[in-house]
């Protein structure tokens, strides 16, 4: 008996485990596609942004030099939000709560913004395709913890 159980153990795999958002990543790049052309575009001197996923929940915080501009005009130093979110292998769909004035306005018209997901155990991009599913823009994040 011994023998079978001790060999059932040796054959038995576990299957491949999914990676998970968990954790606190920060933002490295843009990508944008026109057609078949992407191109990068870095992040300007003074931005940073950072998203943390915990236990379906996720909060980013984003900060900016002071050139960047709201809806009215004025300066913006800095962005937040906070929500839900859900994965299955191809996306991401984050629903937003609440966030600062700004992010407020904006969730009149949008809660729930669902990405395309390229995820790995270090590096993940949240894609946004057009009504035709093609990709147009894509946020390239690196884990940070």
């Amino acid at each position: 008996m011994m023998l079978l159980v001790s060999g059932t153990v040796l054959t038995t795999s576990e299957p491949d485990a999914m990676h998970t958002m968990e954790g606190t990543w920060e933002l490295q790049n843009f990508h944008n596609w026109d057609g078949e052309v992407v191109t990068t575009a870095e992040l300007s001197e003074g931005y940073r942004q950072v998203k943390m996923y915990y236990n379906g929940k996720v909060m980013w915080s984003r900060t900016a030099s002071t050139d960047t501009k709201d809806a009215d005009g004025n300066n913006v130093i800095g962005r937040f939000g906070f929500g839900t979110y859900k994965i299955t292998d191809t996306e991401l769909i984050e629903t937003i709560e609440y966030g600062d004035q700004g992010m407020m306005r904006d969730l009149e018209t949008l809660r729930i913004f669902t990405f395309q997901l390229k995820l790995t155990d270090s590096t993940y991009s949240q894609i946004t395709l057009d009504e035709e599913g093609n990709p147009t823009f894509s946020e390239n994040y690196n884990r940070i913890d």
